[in-house]
């Protein structure tokens, strides 16, 4: 069911909301990774410092009923951007948001005469993997490799190359 939302510039007043959204994608994270550690014990303060490096005329917000269920930021860089982040509330998902999110900032990526436009998400972020594949993010710009001395929990994860990874 698609909702009545708008998309927006980010407002001052949005700061506790977008921290609130900031919280929950880290709360995904930990989950994916079944790691509670991820983020520290404040990881809405990461938008905080999101917000200072990068500017609030980067950032827009999807707003249904006055409330903001969605962000993402375009962060432009010569002739390339990244979209960094890109979070809608779990309770707004699949409804519309993400893919107006998405086309509003490929949208202004083009209009400002970029040429590569990139996102990363998590690698076990599976179903935001697909959702970016099926808007036109298919070509692979770079891959991050880790050595892992923590004794972390890794799955076994896709082949590339001719190499298999955990992810």
């Amino acid at each position: 069911m698609a909702l009545s939302f708008m998309i927006r510039k980010y407002q001052p007043d949005d700061i506790e909301q977008c921290r609130a959204l900031w919280r929950e994608l880290t709360e995904w994270h930990r989950e994916i990774y079944e790691d509670s550690t991820i983020g520290g014990k404040h990881p809405e303060d990461y938008f905080d410092k999101h917000l200072a490096e990068v500017g609030p005329d980067q950032l827009r917000v999807a707003v249904y009923d006055s409330q903001v269920v969605g962000l993402i930021g375009l962060i432009i860089k010569g002739s390339e951007a990244e979209i960094e982040p890109l979070i809608v509330g779990k309770a707004y998902r699949c409804k519309g948001i993400g893919e107006k999110l998405i086309t509003t900032a490929v949208s202004e990526a083009r209009s400002k005469g970029v040429n590569f436009l990139s996102i990363r998400p998590v690698a076990r972020n599976i179903k935001a993997i697909k959702f970016l594949y099926k808007r036109g993010f298919k070509n692979l710009g770079h891959i991050q490799l880790f050595l892992d001395f923590s004794n972390n929990t890794w799955k076994p994860g896709p082949k590339n190359v001719g190499c298999r990874f955990d992810f």
